[in-house]
């Protein structure tokens, strides 16, 4: 029994051992099943958990969605720049293939290699693209830190971060190894290798199928080359196969090119010869009487060339458009601290400001830009800037603001550019606006200009640029001028010019004097007009070239009185009299004023004045008031001198902001000396000022006036120069002397103070005694 169990155990031991084996095994394998569900499972789920953050991180950035939309959108551009959209769109797919599949895409080595040197190649195309725009040749690195800095603080998607880290790394690599041009080759070598990578394309093979292609190319040319000869070659012989009948309409057409060919070599010297565009009008001078043209002497007179000019210096612009691109930034960032909500549109860099033009959003209202000058000029560090709110004719706000450095408007770059075009015989080129266009003016149009601003703002300038313009266009027996320059140094290098109708006149009594005469100049041009059924010059001149033997042709006359507040000062009434007159009734007659002063005042400007002048050039002043003189509106004051102005021509609302032309004085008196050579002046005697006028109130006896003083200051009981003035209307020397002359005969007191004198007439029995 003993032994029997013992043999039942061992067996029992064996089988148990067994069944633990068994069991033990069963147990590993259930774990490692369950592991491997559980990590497979776990994969899963990371991919699609990375699958559907890459997807929503591409597209909020994608759609630029508030805070983290810029944010995503810089990152990305922090890897990949300026393509940084197609790289959220990569990103997109990709995330949409770990949700849809639980695996990441199998490819090949080839097509993983290929799109990695294809990528390179472009972002590296893109930096060396960007930088070189810039003109940055070093710091690449660095700059593109400072830009990545920038957009992260600020939160905005405006710097140019060109091929993103990835790029601008690998291109200072290349620039420092190769150069400019050898990144270039690197950039297409990349993308080329690339694409033979992705599409599995051999280098012979790609030798192979190009050299077809260009076979192809050839032979075609050819075919096309066949065929056009072929065709010319039966055109040939058609016309030699034609009759006679058939030819003789061509002759018509042969001798007609010669006659094309002039007027086709003269609009093309109108530009590089000017000398060449008096020709055609050298044909109708001799139809002209001699006496209207007294003052050529040379019938065979040459306009000036543009050879006498000289050319300007123009700075780099470099540093300007690195300026707006700070600007920019700066700009909407201050706007939108403000709360103002608008979109930059356009940026025009003009020769001395830049424009910003904005579109604001939907209910902001245009006057929050103007409010905001002064914050703005103290974000872009500016001298002063100018809003235009909104901008004529667009849906737009202008701002703009100073350049760093001005670039001068060359006068004969502006005459070049004029020649060119169909211009009228009084019409003269200005400058150029904020978009670098050609502003002319024609003052036959205006017909009168009033020229305002303070000392060294360019007035003077402007005046020589107008009076250069009308030399070069114009001979002496087309327009005439009549120069007033009471400062004296101003006009004095126009002296004994063939133009002039009278000499230079620089004495305030003298001027007003001519200014009379030439009111009764345009009494007599009426009075022609009138007996011979004409409304205006021009068709008095048409009818004097119809009948050169009954009628002499006028030429137009252009009188500049450079400081009109020194005449203003002195012989005041008189001056603005005759001004007046001329204003309102010379533009038929083909006289113009050109009024320019320094002192942009009511006294000198009166409302009669500005009323009859339509026409402005506003130049730099010192406050808003002198502006609303000038222009009737502000925006002078903001202006930066040296040829900066605001040009309100008549009808027009709103004023132009323009560079004016520069001229050196030098260009001047070659222009002048070279029109001096050609002719002699003849004054016109009619304008000639005696001596006798000039003293017909310095007699030392009473004036004409005395007896209507005495009533008047008998009636009034009280006495004054400004009181005289005014009510007589006579200038200040004249009431002055009639005062001096009462006091003489003891009819008022001597002077007290700023009172008025007291008079000693009485209404009654004094008058009468005196009478």
């Amino acid at each position: 029994m003993v032994m029997w169990f013992v043999k039942l155990l061992n067996l029992g031991k064996e089988k148990l051992y067994f069944i633990v084996r068994v069991v033990l095994a069963n147990t590993k394998r259930k774990k490692n099943t369950r592991s491997k569900k559980k990590s497979r499972t776990t994969k899963q789920l990371s991919l699609r958990l990375c699958g559907a953050l890459a997807l929503a991180f591409s597209v909020i950035g994608f759609l630029d969605l508030g805070f983290l939309g810029t944010l995503f959108s810089n990152m990305m551009r922090i890897v990949v720049g300026n393509v940084y959209q197609l790289g959220l769109i990569g990103l997109a797919l990709v995330g949409i293939y770990w949700l849809l599949f639980d695996q990441r895409p199998k490819l090949k080595a080839n097509y993983w290699l290929g799109s990695i040197l294809v990528i390179l190649g472009i972002l590296l195309f893109i930096s060396a693209y960007a930088f070189a725009s810039s003109e940055i040749h070093s710091d690449f690195l660095t700059v593109f830190f400072k830009r990545a800095g920038n957009e992260l603080v600020s939160g905005s998607l405006n710097e140019d971060l060109a091929g993103g880290f990835i790029g601008v790394a690998l291109y200072s690599l290349s620039y420092f190894l190769m150069g400019q041009v050898g990144s270039y080759i690197l950039s297409g070598v990349l993308i080329f290798l690339g694409g033979m990578l992705l599409f599995q394309i051999s280098f012979a093979t790609f030798l192979e199928k190009l050299g077809q292609l260009l076979k192809q190319f050839v032979a075609h040319v050819r075919n096309v080359f066949k065929e056009l000869v072929e065709s010319f070659a039966e055109d040939e012989e058609e016309k030699r196969t034609n009759s006679p009948k058939e030819q003789s309409p061509m002759e018509p057409e042969i001798q007609i090119a010669p006659k094309k060919d002039p007027v086709q070599v003269t609009t093309q010297k109108t530009a590089e010869t000017p000398i060449k565009i008096a020709e055609p009008t050298k044909k109708v001078v001799p139809q002209v009487p001699k006496q209207m043209r007294t003052s050529t002497a040379n019938p065979d007179y040459e306009l000036p060339t543009i050879e006498l000019l000289s050319d300007l210096a123009q700075p780099d612009r470099a540093l300007e458009k690195e300026k707006i691109k700070q600007n920019q930034q700066v700009l909407t960032e201050t706007l939108k601290s403000f709360g103002v909500q608008a979109e930059l549109k356009n940026i025009i860099l003009g020769p001395a400001v830049t424009k910003y033009e904005l579109h604001p959003a939907i209910g902001v209202k245009v006057s929050k830009f103007v409010s905001l000058a002064d914050d703005l000029a103290l974000a872009l560090a500016a001298k002063d800037i100018r809003i235009e709110a909104p901008i004529p004719g667009k849906a737009l706000v202008g701002i703009e603001v100073p350049n760093q450095n001005v670039a001068a408007v060359s006068f004969k770059e502006l005459m070049n550019e004029f020649r060119t075009t169909d211009f009228a015989p009084l019409e003269v080129p200005l400058g150029r606006d904020i978009s670098n266009g050609l502003i002319t003016a024609d003052l036959a149009k205006m017909p009168h200009l009033l020229i305002a601003g303070s000392t060294g703002s360019g007035k003077s300038v402007a005046i020589n640029v107008i009076l250069t313009s009308i030399l070069m266009n114009c001979e002496p027996d087309q327009v005439k001028l009549v120069l007033i320059d009471p400062k004296k140094v101003e006009l004095g290098m126009y002296h004994d010019l063939p133009h002039l109708m009278t000499p230079v006149v620089t004495e305030p009594r003298k001027a007003a004097v001519t200014l009379d005469k030439v009111v009764n100049k345009m009494q007599q041009r009426y009075e022609e007009f009138a007996r011979t059924g004409q409304r205006n010059l021009d068709g008095y001149n048409k009818l004097a070239q119809k009948e050169p033997q009954n009628y002499g042709k006028m030429p137009y006359i252009v009188m500049v009185v450079d400081e009109l507040a020194d005449l203003m000062m002195t012989t005041g009434n008189e001056v603005e009299a005759a001004i007046t007159r001329i204003a309102q009734m010379g533009r038929a007659a083909g006289i113009h004023l050109i009024l320019a002063t320094q002192r942009p005042s009511v006294d000198v400007i009166t409302g009669i004045i500005k009323a009859n002048v339509p026409s402005r050039m506003a130049f730099a002043v010192s406050s808003g008031t002198d502006s609303r003189t000038i222009i009737d509106q502000v925006g002078a004051e903001k202006l930066l001198g040296r040829g900066d102005m605001l040009y309100l021509p008549m009808g027009q609302n709103k004023p132009t902001r323009v560079q004016g032309a520069f001229i050196p004085d030098e260009d001047v008196q070659n222009v002048v000396d070279f029109i001096k050579e050609q002719s002699e002046v003849v004054y016109d005697e009619e304008l000639e000022v005696s001596a006798d006028e000039l003293t017909k109130d310095d007699n030392g006896g009473e004036d004409e006036l005395f007896d209507q003083v005495v009533e008047f200051i008998t009636r009034e009981q009280k006495c004054s120069v400004s009181l005289l003035q005014r009510h007589f209307r006579i200038g200040y020397q004249r009431a002055s002397r009639i005062v001096e002359e009462l006091e003489n005969h003891g009819f008022i007191g001597p002077q007290n103070g700023a009172k008025s004198r007291q008079v000693y007439l009485k209404a009654s029995s004094d008058e009468e005694d005196h009478v």
